[in-house]
């Protein structure tokens, strides 16, 4: 297919794309050959019918290959990351809960964006903290090297999406891409801790690690979440296959949806981010963040039970350690 207009007649038909095709309309999108119009078009085809295995993999694909290259080591790192689009506006679980696993001496390579679909994105709230992005190679691995963690900005790694945001932020909906953003981190972490906002993309997700070298845990909460929330039961899929995890499973009673609220301000995020790191939050905050870091955990250490790695991620909250490791972060970064 030479244009996209045909790709389009061709996908209305209820056709699916192969892998190749999937691969070479992305690269063309993202090297703006066609209007605004049809890409928008494009992307709400998606948005009306399931996406494929071979699809997805095709779209992973383009972007990995048009991504700046990061001479970093993925061997020993983690990128916990949720792919938004849940519709939930809940506090900013993955991004707090990187920040307390790395002062656990893992080390995370955290991949994020503004928000598209939610009040505040990871990327968001980390520029109010005051975390200057870069794609300084040099910069990245001194953070690595001293704080077990750097945050990649989507962005500046993905230059041929720039096109694409504009009409992201436009249609203010979730698309395809939202589905993209775990799996295109310019690391390619071996390790990876990942939320989805439906069982369907849950199943995606599977198809397309198991056929890695990656140790992986992908998460969707039944209650609707693309992280476990404590508000009910969670899905996860490893590669030792399928589990259902209750808060009782970290040794954490339930908690509301209203209860993880992310509020509806960049600055309510980087408040209630903040007061988790001060110690000073809810106790429902905190103990979320803890089942996050200790399913993530739970990759290095599958020996340990959930209510040890949760005790443990909870010890670095109240110790005062992640903070102290986030703040020397900050610094670096200026």
């Amino acid at each position: 297919m030479d244009s996209l207009k045909e790709v389009l007649q061709y996908l209305y038909e209820h056709n699916t794309l192969t892998k190749k095709e999937a691969k070479s309309v992305l690269t063309d999108i993202s090297k703006e050959k066609f209007n605004e119009m049809q890409v928008c078009s494009f992307m709400s085809v998606y948005n009306m019918r399931s996406i494929t295995p071979e699809e997805l993999a095709g779209f992973m694909e383009a972007l990995i290959d048009l991504a700046i290259p990061l001479s970093i080591d993925p061997s020993d790192k983690i990128d916990m990351c949720g792919t938004g689009g849940d519709g939930k506006n809940t506090f900013n679980i993955s991004t707090l809960s990187s920040v307390v696993l790395a002062a656990s001496g893992i080390k995370v390579t955290k991949h994020g964006n503004y928000g598209v679909s939610s009040a505040c994105g990871s990327s968001n709230v980390l520029e109010a903290l005051g975390y200057k992005f870069t794609k300084d190679e040099d910069r990245l691995k001194r953070e690595l090297e001293a704080c077990n963690i750097c945050f990649l900005h989507a962005p500046l790694f993905h230059p041929a999406l720039k096109f694409v945001g504009k009409i992201r932020r436009s249609l203010a909906v979730k698309t395809f891409f939202n589905m993209l953003g775990p799996l295109v981190n310019p690391v390619q972490p071996q390790y990876q801790s990942v939320g989805v906002f439906s069982l369907k993309l849950q199943r995606l997700y599977k198809h397309i690690f198991e056929k890695t070298i990656k140790q992986y845990s992908v998460m969707y909460d039944l209650g609707g979440y693309d992280e476990a929330s404590l508000t009910g039961i969670t899905k996860c899929i490893r590669n030792n296959g399928e589990h259902l995890v209750n808060p009782e499973d970290f040794g954490y009673k339930t908690y509301k949806s209203e209860d993880i609220f992310g509020g509806n301000t960049i600055e309510e995020a980087k408040l209630i981010f903040e007061n988790v790191l001060n110690n000073n939050a809810p106790q429902a905050h905190i103990e979320t963040v803890s089942a996050n870091v200790a399913l993530a955990m739970q990759l290095y250490k599958p020996e340990n039970t959930l209510v040890d790695l949760a005790e443990e991620a909870k010890e670095l909250i109240t110790s005062g350690k992640a903070k102290s490791n986030f703040e020397k972060l900050l610094n670096l970064s200026n």
